[in-house]
């Protein structure tokens, strides 16, 4: 790994990564850097948790002119999480780079909005929604804006933005850098890589180098009925410092969750019926450790960095293998090491086998309760025949098939026939018997 040196960031940047802990760049830092601050066009193909952001947010903060009034960067985001984050990162970058960034999405008062906007922030990082409102109301000029990025296109995707961000890739200045990072690149991706860029730069980061190493994968067997008791069972036993719990719908969020507020945990919701103003709240005393298990949709597998998730659940096993990725990379970030549990229950085996060979790794089977007390129980019977032939004992011939399951005392044999065989023998004698008295006489 390179230090932020060695890739030609400022001293007075790599000052404040410092001061933050963060020496060393990741590998898509390491390859993204260079070609960002080329002026190139990038397409970056990596998993979340890989450092992303530091890749766009560095070379752009320092191309950026600090004396200039006016939009010249704009990154796009597909969920408000997700803006809050890459803001939280440009703020110390952007101080340190003489930039100033502003974060707009929906569920803000678009009036403190319209107001911070006219205060000429050089860096914009939005939602596709609240962007195109503010267009619309002209209360933001993009058309000076040469460097954009798209982040997690593939979620702009899934989430219907694709148009609102072709409409806005129209309004920005003709001579643009534009920078597209994604997990993964469906067939309408790639046409808006292959619509508005200019001979992008391909990078790739093998997913399972930099996203899973540090995970611990388990998937254990559990029946619809059974799975609130083996979350509680695994959170009694593994005491996870702050965990992450997933579900696929809101409606099973609000069952977990009230479920585990009925055992005494700390625990919280997240999904999307909640204002921001209590998504806000929520993750602040998550984050602060003030509760220890959030229970989530997908909405907040995107997104959120939030130190010390030592332990990740699905609840419900993911759909594919990019949201399986999205939701385990909440932990083992930064180099930490965490566990990713998932429940499976007898019909769901095949899609698990669908994301381990996505993944491209195996996941560790815990067996349920019943193969392991049959486990259990054909171990001890193996252990006391090896015990009886130590002894010189004769093993018993196995029953054959007319004994019945739990063995008979006939031993295998089957009594009605031989019984019957010998009447039909003593009848045929005593016939004979007769005839050979009768030519006697």
């Amino acid at each position: 790994m390179k230090k932020f040196e060695e890739l030609g960031v400022s001293q007075v940047v790599c000052e404040a990564l410092h001061h933050r802990g963060i020496k060393e760049a990741t590998l898509v830092q390491e390859q993204s850097i260079p070609v960002v601050r080329s002026g190139q066009d990038v397409i970056v193909q990596a998993q979340t948790g890989t450092g992303k952001t530091l890749a766009f947010l560095l070379p752009i903060c320092e191309k950026i002119k600090a004396n200039v009034p006016a939009i010249q960067a704009l990154v796009i985001a597909p969920t408000r999480e997700l803006a809050l984050q890459t803001a939280k990162v440009a703020a110390y970058v952007g101080e340190a780079a003489g930039v100033q960034s502003l974060v707009i999405y929906g569920g803000q008062n678009i009036e403190r909005q319209k107001q911070k906007l006219g205060r000429n922030p050089q860096l914009i990082i939005g939602t596709p929604g609240r962007l195109l409102d503010h267009l619309r109301r002209k209360t933001i000029d993009i058309s000076h804006v040469n460097k954009i990025v798209i982040d997690e296109a593939d979620e702009m995707l899934h989430m219907g933005f694709i148009e609102d961000v072709n409409i806005l890739l129209d309004q920005i200045a003709k001579d643009r850098q534009i920078m597209l990072f994604s997990a993964t690149m469906p067939e309408r991706v790639r046409g808006l890589a292959n619509r508005y860029m200019h001979v992008p730069q391909q990078i790739t980061i093998q997913t399972e180098h930099v996203t899973l190493d540090e995970i611990k994968q388990v998937a254990v067997d559990t029946t619809e009925d059974t799975k609130i008791d083996k979350l509680c069972e695994l959170i009694n036993t593994y005491q996870p410092y702050l965990a992450m719990v997933f579900c696929h719908t809101k409606q099973r969020v609000s069952m977990v969750t009230m479920a585990l507020a009925r055992r005494g945990y700390l625990v919280d919701e997240l999904h999307g019926d909640l204002s921001q103003a209590q998504r806000t709240m929520v993750l602040r005393s998550f984050r602060e450790a003030k509760l220890q298990i959030l229970v989530a949709t997908d909405i907040a597998a995107r997104g959120l960095d939030i130190e010390g998730v030592t332990h990740v659940v699905n609840y419900d096993i993911p759909r594919d293998t990019e949201a399986y990725i999205h939701r385990i990379g909440r932990t083992g970030r930064a180099g930490q090491e965490g566990m990713a549990v998932t429940f499976v229950n007898a019909r769901q085996h095949d899609q698990l086998h669908r994301i381990e060979s996505g993944i491209r790794s195996h996941i560790q089977k815990q067996k349920s309760e019943r193969s392991l007390q049959r486990t259990k129980m054909r171990t001890k019977a193996e252990e006391t025949d090896h015990a009886d032939k130590g002894k010189g004992g004769k093993k018993p011939a196995p029953l054959n098939r007319y004994a019945t399951a739990k063995g008979a005392p006939h031993k295998g044999r089957n009594v009605q026939k031989s019984r019957n065989r010998t009447n039909v023998k003593t009848k045929t004698n005593a016939g004979h018997r007769a005839k050979l008295g009768k030519k006697v006489k």
